[in-house]
C-alpha cells in the first residue's frame, strides 16, 4: 500500500469519530488506536480519567533502553463545530482540491496520524535507538484536563523523553515555544431588590461593570524579547435572572496570556489588589508558557531538517496558544521541546476546517527523518 495513503486513511478514520468538547468523549477514538498501535507492537496504557474520558500512553521500546525515547505527544479532543454551516460534513474528511476537511483536521489529527504512520514506517530505527512514548490525551480544548488528570495518576509511570515533539498545527514549521494562560473568574455580590426600586438593591452589574473598566487598563508585565507583550481578555460575562430585578451575583471571566518572564501566581496577586475588596478572584486554568533554547543540539537538527520546506531558513518563532506541553514537559523530565505538526494555524477552531495534503504527507517524511535521526545522535 502507498504510504501516502496510509496516513490519509488514518486521518479520516480519526476524523469520524465525533470527540466534541464540552462535553467530551474521547473513547471510541482512544479504543480504535490502542488496538491499531497494539498491532504495531506499542505497548499500551489507556488511563481514564472521566465518564467516556481517556489518555493513551503507548511504547515502542528500542534496543538502547539506558537512553531515553523520543516523545510525541497529541490531543483528540476537538472543540464544537460552531453555529456556522459547513461546506463538507465535520465527520467525513472528505478531501477536494488537495485539503481533507473535518473538526479536528487541523487541530490535531492529522498530526496524530502523521507521526503514527512515520513510526510505523521506521520501525527499524526505533527499534535499534532509544525508542519511542506517544502520549495521547483527551480534554485537552478545556484547558488540558487530560494531561493533568494524567500526571496525577501515571506520574510515576510516565517515562523520561530525551525530547518531545507537539503536533499541534505549524504548516511544519518549527515552533519552540508558546505563551503560558492564566485564567481568572471574577465576582461580585450585591443584594436584590425590585427593579422598580433598584435604590434598596446593590447591583453586582455595575460593580462588574467598574471592574472591568479597571481591567482595561491593567498590564499583566513587562513584554518578552520573543514573545513580545502579554495579552488580556475578558471573555465571558454572567448576571442577572430577570430584567425586573436588581441582579445580586455577577461573574466574568479573564483570558491572560504570559510569557517565561512572568509569574502567575504575582500576575493574580496584582490584578486582585487592583480590584478591589468588592471582586473575589479564582483560578481556573493555570498554564506556565513554554520555550526550549534555539541553540539547544536538537532544536538545531530539527530546524535543519525543517528547512527545505520553507522558502528561508526557520527562525526561532513561539505561538500564542497553549499546548499540553505546559503540563506535561515536568512529568517527562524537562527535555527539549519543538511543536511541529502539518496543520494549518489559521484553521484551528474554524468552520470547514481542513488539512492541506501535501502538508500530511510531508509531516510523515518530516517525523520519519526525526525519529531516524533520534536513533542516531539521540539528543546530541
Amino acid at each position: 500500500m502507498n504510504p501516502n495513503d496510509d496516513v490519509i486513511s488514518l486521518t479520516r478514520a480519526l476524523v469520524r469519530f465525533n470527540t466534541i468538547n464540552p462535553p467530551g468523549d474521547e473513547s471510541l477514538c482512544m479504543a480504535f488506536l490502542a488496538d491499531y498501535l497494539r498491532e504495531q507492537g506499542f505497548s499500551i496504557d489507556l488511563k481514564r480519567f472521566g465518564e467516556r474520558r481517556f489518555n493513551l500512553v503507548a511504547r515502542l521500546a528500542g534496543r538502547r533502553a539506558d537512553e531515553k525515547p523520543l516523545a510525541f505527544t497529541g490531543h483528540v479532543d476537538t472543540v464544537p463545530l460552531g453555529n456556522a454551516e459547513w461546506r463538507f460534513d465535520p465527520f467525513a474528511g472528505e478531501i477536494s482540491d488537495g485539503r481533507l476537511y473535518g473538526r479536528g483536521t487541523s487541530d490535531m489529527k492529522a498530526a496524530i496520524a502523521a507521526f503514527i504512520v512515520a513510526c510505523r514506517q521506521y520501525r527499524d530505527a526505533i527499534l535499534a535507538g532509544p525508542g519511542v512514548v506517544l502520549v495521547l490525551t483527551g480534554g485537552e480544548e478545556t484547558g488540558c484536563d487530560g494531561a493533568r488528570a494524567l500526571i496525577d495518576a501515571a506520574r510515576d509511570t510516565l517515562p523520561a523523553a530525551g525530547a518531545l515533539i507537539v503536533g499541534e498545527p505549524t504548516a511544519n514549521y518549527p515552533v519552540i515555544g508558546h505563551k503560558g494562560a492564566l485564567w481568572l473568574r471574577c465576582e461580585t455580590r450585591g443584594k436584590t431588590a425590585h427593579g422598580a426600586m433598584p435604590e434598596l438593591g446593590i447591583n453586582a452589574i455595575y460593580l462588574a461593570a467598574e471592574a472591568i473598566g479597571k481591567i482595561r487598563h491593567f498590564t499583566p508585565g513587562a513584554p518578552h524579547p520573543l514573545m513580545k507583550q502579554p495579552t488580556l481578555n475578558v471573555g465571558t460575562i454572567r448576571s442577572g435572572l430577570n430584567i425586573n430585578s436588581v441582579p445580586d451575583h455577577s461573574q466574568f471571566d479573564v483570558d491572560i496570556r504570559t510569557a517565561p518572564n512572568l509569574r502567575h501566581d504575582e500576575i493574580r496577586q496584582r490584578l486582585t489588589t487592583a480590584l478591589g475588596d468588592t471582586v473575589t478572584v479564582t483560578t481556573l486554568v493555570d498554564l506556565p508558557a513554554i520555550l526550549t533554547e534555539p541553540r539547544n543540539a536538537w532544536i538545531r537538527r530539527v530546524f535543519e531538517r525543517c528547512a527545505p520546506l520553507h522558502d528561508a531558513q526557520p527562525e526561532p518563532r513561539v505561538v500564542p496558544y497553549f499546548t499540553d506541553a505546559s503540563l506535561l514537559l515536568g512529568a517527562l523530565g524537562a527535555p527539549p521541546c519543538i511543536i511541529l505538526g502539518p496543520g494549518e494555524p489559521t484553521m484551528a477552531h474554524q468552520t470547514n476546517e481542513y488539512c492541506a495534503v501535501d502538508k500530511l504527507r510531508q509531516a510523515v517524511a518530516l517525523y520519519g527523518a526525526l525519529i531516524s535521526d533520534w536513533g542516531k545522535y539521540g539528543a546530541a
